[in-house]
């Protein structure tokens, strides 16, 4: 029997647990402390979690099995993730990870032989405005070039901690191109809190309401009424939820909302909290911004000294509330609500059946709403300010103003902050784009729309977004940007349901095929197919907007996949004959009946 490689992790992980208070919804957070301080998750901290948390090993080792920014092998003393988002590729990403790896003699998606170093690819990192970019260690790196990779590299060779390498390669901007009604106020922490009491919590909710305000997620669902719903519910408690999980490649917002904009977010959460009678919130922030956590919680430190946080807020008897901060891990499912719940839980992210919705059974099968960053900043705003001068702004089914993260073939790729109503054109125009021929709109999940629709608005009853704005100019290859994007969602499904298991697995093949040379007529129609089915059958958003993108370029630019498709009515995708190469070089034989006819 081979002994235990660490004989003392019980006493090891024994304060890590007792720091959690011994909850199973913490599972989670301790997961990633173990794997900031082993480098991964060791089969021996597995055990110990679940006997500490009373927990099947199953279940433990499931969870950590199901984050992408856990591991339960080695991954190096330094784990290098570059943004495999099709920005990153765009400015060059995958060239600069191959001339990494070749200067450590590293193989991609492994560790080195001495257990230092590892690189692999990562979704997107939600820094499109500065790529390229990468993670250290969950650190992210910008604006990459060959000089900053080898100053990377003989760090990392000299093993210098990743917590004294040079500040400029950490440097995040927010790069706010254009203030709106959000981002060009700042008001003083607490003054939406005391608009919101002298107005009362009951008119407050009247005030949202007729603002028109709707969830900035991309849905569109009223405020008011997933608020109202959640108060009205019965519960032993209520709890408030601010979705920080933005993983739509090529979305943005939320890290600068985060960043500079945080007091105006938690003043928002605080609103609801009053309205909806809760004593607790919650923060999830998606692991690629692990980076803000701690300046995150020293304006929730800053909050609570000043009263507006914790008992008795503001002087108001019975008025407690107080916000706690979870952290993702490198999951794309849990930014849909019911997913997060399942992480928040300490669980994998797996989105749950509907209904029940989770105003009524959400957290800990408790009253919960889930809200993003942007939605409870737009609150804060319409209780400092008044329903009036929200609804004042945008259009009749889309109130106030949204924010964008441009990002692509643009001179000035950043934060935008436009009313509803503003056209992709005047847009285009604003952020320095020439000679654009597509942009995807939303992320992925949104719509891949063509020269002729630039004239469309951003408003929900036209281009609803959650607030990616990707441009591509003519001379992309748009096949090329579809493909990256059915990677993305072949490996971002959790594997729950078989339509989105299957159909994006399949998606991604068919699109490869076609990409390779090698694609026919009937390659198509299966795409159309597939699409019609994940769409429809699918358990969750992830697999009904897979397909948007493939589906949007076989409709818009036929141009981009046509050329590539051989007049054969059918051609397989694997190659019998040519796998049998290896097996006939290793032989010597290269005769007919070497060959398959």
């Amino acid at each position: 029997m081979e002994p235990c490689e660490f004989p003392d992790i019980e006493q090891q992980l024994a304060p890590v647990i007792e720091r959690h208070g011994g909850e199973p919804n913490r599972l989670l957070q301790i997961l990633l402390e173990v794997q900031e301080a082993f480098h991964f998750i060791p089969p021996e901290a597995i055990t110990c979690i679940a006997g500490y948390l009373g927990l099947p090993r199953v279940s433990v080792e499931g969870a950590a099995g199901f984050y992408s920014f856990l591991s339960l092998k080695p991954a190096g003393e330094y784990r290098i993730l570059f943004s495999d988002n099709i920005t990153d590729q765009m400015l060059g990403n995958p060239a600069l990870m191959q001339a990494f790896c070749n200067k450590l003699w590293l193989e991609s998606g492994k560790v080195s032989e001495d257990n230092l170093v590892s690189a692999d690819r990562t979704s997107c990192t939600g820094m499109c405005d500065q790529g390229p970019a990468a993670l250290v260690n969950g650190w992210p790196l910008t604006n990459l070039n060959q000089d900053r990779l080898d100053l990377i590299g003989n760090l990392i060779r000299d093993r210098i901690p990743v917590s004294s390498w040079p500040s400029i390669l950490f440097e995040v901007k927010d790069n706010v191109r254009r203030a709106g009604m959000l981002l060009g106020k700042h008001s003083e922490p607490g003054f939406a809190i005391k608009a919101m009491l002298e107005r009362g919590a009951d008119a407050t909710l009247m005030a949202i309401k007729a603002s028109g305000l709707r969830g900035r997620g991309g849905a569109g669902f009223p405020t008011a009424d997933k608020w109202k719903r959640c108060r009205d519910s019965p519960g032993l408690a209520h709890y408030i939820v601010c979705n920080a999980d933005e993983g739509e490649p090529g979305t943005f917002k939320d890290r600068v909302l985060l960043n500079s904009y945080a007091d105006l977010v938690f003043e928002g959460m605080t609103i609801g909290a009053k309205v909806m009678n809760s004593a607790k919130g919650l923060l999830y922030l998606r692991g690629e911004y692990r980076y803000l956590l701690e300046k995150l919680e020293g304006v929730l430190a800053r909050r609570r000294a000043a009263g507006l946080l914790g008992r008795n807020i503001l002087g108001n008897t019975g008025f407690d509330f107080d916000i706690e901060i979870h952290l993702g891990a490198g999951a794309y499912i849990c930014g849909e609500e019911s997913g997060l719940i399942e992480s928040l839980e300490g669980k994998r992210g797996r989105p749950r059946n509907r209904p029940p919705y989770p105003a009524a059974h959400g957290y800990l099968n408790q009253p919960t709403v889930v809200n993003n960053l942007e939605t409870f900043a737009c609150a804060a705003a319409i209780a400092a300010h008044g329903s009036e001068w929200f609804a004042g702004m945008g259009t009749q089914q889309s109130s106030g103003s949204k924010i964008l993260s441009i990002s692509g073939d643009c001179a000035r790729p950043g934060i935008y902050e436009y009313q509803f109503g503003i056209s992709v054109r005047e847009i285009l125009d604003d952020c320095g784009a020439e000679d654009t021929c597509a942009v995807q709109v939303g992320g992925p999940s949104g719509v891949l729309i063509s020269t002729k629709e630039f004239g469309r608005c951003i408003s929900f009853e036209d281009l609803a977004t959650s607030g990616g704005f990707t441009i591509f100019n003519g001379g992309r290859d748009i096949l090329r940007v579809v493909q990256n994007f059915a990677h993305f969602f072949a490996h971002e499904s959790c594997g729950f349901c078989t339509p989105c298991r299957v159909g994006t697995q399949l998606q991604k093949k068919i699109v490869d095929k076609i990409a390779d040379g090698h694609g026919t007529a009937s390659d198509v129609g299966e795409l159309k197919n597939l699409g019609r089915i994940m769409r429809t059958m699918s358990h969750c958003g992830l697999g009904h907007t897979a397909p948007n993108p493939v589906l949007d370029m076989l409709e818009r630019f036929p141009h981009a996949y046509e050329q590539k498709l051989k007049k054969l009515a059918f051609e397989p995708a694997f190659d019998i004959d040519l796998a049998l190469e290896t097996a006939r070089r290793i032989t010597g034989r290269d005769d007919a009946e070497a060959h398959l006819p």
